[in-house]
């Protein structure tokens, strides 16, 4: 394994672990100041204060205790992407439930400029072409 690769996967494991510990700041934290953040709804949110509005719900208790499961993960180097998929779980309505998805992230040294998230869902989103 390269020292890059190494690098990504320990970057990728400290971002999962500031969801799982729900450290908003440690999160946003992660974005660069030109960040992109793609969320899985199909929403935009560019920069650390948008990207923060979008996490807050999910990361400071609306969805209860959260956690991250990596199931698989995958880096490619020379764009310094990674793929890494997920269960996230959380509580809905007072029940425990579970949400299979992935992230496509990119980095630019150890701050990401690019998050862009997919889930598992029942049917296709279908966008207007």
């Amino acid at each position: 394994m390269s020292d890059r690769q190494a690098e990504l996967k320990e970057l990728t494991a400290a971002f999962i672990d500031a969801f799982n510990r729900q450290d908003i700041d440690g999160v946003v934290g992660f974005f660069s100041d030109d960040a992109v953040y793609d969320d899985s709804k199909g929403d935009t949110h560019i920069g650390p204060d948008a990207i923060r509005i979008a996490f807050t719900p999910l990361v400071c208790g609306d969805r209860g205790r959260i956690t991250f499961d990596e199931e698989d993960y995958f880096s490619e180097v020379g764009t310094d992407k990674v793929m890494a998929s997920w269960t996230l779980s959380m509580d809905v309505s007072g029940e425990r439930k579970k949400m299979r998805g992935m992230d496509i992230l990119r980095f630019r040294g150890d701050k990401l400029v690019q998050k862009s998230a997919y889930c598992k869902s029942p049917a296709p989103r279908l966008d207007d072409a």
